[in-house]
């Protein structure tokens, strides 16, 4: 992030997403804005609130992409939630505070994950040291202290059975690593922590009750172990598995996450504009407001308390989107349109977006099915000319039917392409043509008939 430009990265955007120029100015800025903050001096630094966004427009135009695209592209923890899963508190649903539970979750995982591939190394060598052991026990320390006594020349004799085990241990070590132990089976202890089956029924906003109960039992729990059968190949997986967890310092990689989600998180909230309520009166309408009413703080900036400690949300992004088709962003309840300052439109696409979703992002939609068939030794190329039939249809179904954008695309392949799909592993060197007639061939019946259209495409 601190190299990246926001002209470098709409362009890296660019490679996977077509059109929405808008949408990625503002994101890119957003972005760049929380570099800027780290530079400033620090009694300024707390008071920069970061700009979150709402991205405005109809399914399947780019939206959730953009978001993602965004988070891998610095690294930063990412979770997309949907607004309409969460109610106020009262009601039956998911409280709104697990969405930054989640999002420290999911990014405690991904550093553990990443420290554990760090250690990697040093595991592996101390997998082997335990595997050797398995495969060649150590003599024992009472029968050497026997043969000290017992022996005339016994510290002789004791070095020179060393000397001889360290030869085998070094023979074995060397047909350890050359895999000509693989298929050999031994006898592994594995150990296994015995969870109680205990189920807590909580209500809303005691979905972790501060706490998570269960790995607070299981923790109570002793250790047991149990011997399993298992190739050497497979055991130096486990063990190897069990060392990296040992290196791993969880504490400084709890601290490591919880920094992380606090200075680079980005929470996607979907569909917002599904906790809008139209007329404010009475029933639903109350909770959608409630949500929102629950949902400002979080934006705002509150600590919210987890399993690994306190968290901040002053400084994560909060990225919103909606299609806003029947209410206005200015029907949100004022508090939280506040918190949300930039708020970018997003445009529809039509054919000429369709055919270079098609073909021109790194992951288009044809080169994923020409990969995929490759698998099979089909060899599927397509006409010019069937890609912009693809997309005009495309085009006419959305335009006849429910606007799902993009989304339309994967529909229409899939007809089109399910014969081939099906037969593939029977056609193995064989060469595929798509043209224009071809496909008009396939989807024209499908695509006149209206009701059939709805349903298929």
């Amino acid at each position: 992030m601190n190299s990246l430009k926001p002209s470098e990265i709409v362009k890296e955007l660019d490679k996977y997403i077509i059109g929405q120029h808008r949408a990625k100015r503002s994101v890119a800025i957003a972005l760049r804005n929380r570099w800027r903050r780290q530079q400033v001096p620090e009694d300024l630094r707390d008071e920069i609130a970061p700009k979150n966004i709402i991205l405005i427009g109809p399914t399947g135009v780019g939206k959730t992409e953009i978001a993602r695209r965004l988070s891998r592209l610095t690294d930063s923890p990412f979770n997309k939630v949907e607004a309409s899963k969460f109610t106020e508190v009262g009601y039956v649903g998911r409280d709104v505070e697990s969405m930054v539970r989640d999002l420290v979750e999911l990014t405690v995982n991904l550093v553990r994950a990443k420290e554990q591939e760090s250690v990697k190394g040093k595991a592996l060598g101390l997998a082997e040291e335990r595997m050797l052991d398995i495969l060649l026990p150590k003599p024992g320390r009472q029968q050497a202290d026997k043969r000290d006594e017992t022996t005339e020349n016994g510290p002789e004799l004791v070095t020179s059975e060393n000397e001889e085990s360290s030869s085998t241990r070094n023979k074995l070590r060397a047909m350890l690593r050359e895999g000509k132990l693989d298929n050999r089976i031994i006898d592994l202890d594995v150990s296994e922590r015995q969870t109680p089956v205990i189920e807590i029924f909580s209500t809303l906003g005691m979905e972790e009750m501060g706490m998570n109960f269960k790995e607070m039992l299981s923790g109570l729990m002793p250790k047991s172990t149990k011997k399993r059968k298992v190739k050497v190949s497979e055991a130096m997986e486990i063990l190897a598995q069990e060392e990296s967890q040992r290196l791993v310092d969880m504490d400084k990689v709890v601290k490591n996450a919880i920094s992380k989600v606090e200075q680079s998180g980005i929470i996607f909230i979907d569909e917002i504009d599904k906790i809008v309520g139209k007329n404010g009166g009475s029933g639903p309408d109350v909770s959608r407001e409630g949500v929102q009413r629950d949902l400002l703080p979080i934006v705002e900036g509150s600590v919210v308390a987890t399993k690994y400690g306190s968290v901040k949300t002053d400084h994560i992004l909060f990225i919103a989107s909606g299609a806003f088709h029947a209410v206005k962003p200015s029907d949100l309840i004022p508090e939280l349109q506040g918190r949300f300052p930039i708020r970018v439109e997003l445009e529809a696409l039509g054919q000429k977006e369709f055919v270079r979703i098609l073909t021109e992002p790194k992951n288009a939609l044809l080169t994923q099915y020409l990969a995929m068939l490759k698998t099979e030794g089909v060899n599927v190329s397509f006409q010019p000319g069937a890609i912009e039939a693809i997309a005009r249809i495309a085009e006419e179904v959305n335009s006849h039917t429910e606007n799902i954008g993009a989304r339309r695309l994967h529909t229409i392949m899939e007809c089109l392409l399910e014969d081939i799909l099906f037969d593939a592993p029977d056609m193995n060197g064989s060469d595929v043509v798509i043209d224009a007639a071809a496909v008009l061939n396939k989807l024209k019946d499908i695509k006149d008939n209206e009701d059939l259209s709805r349903y298929i495409l």
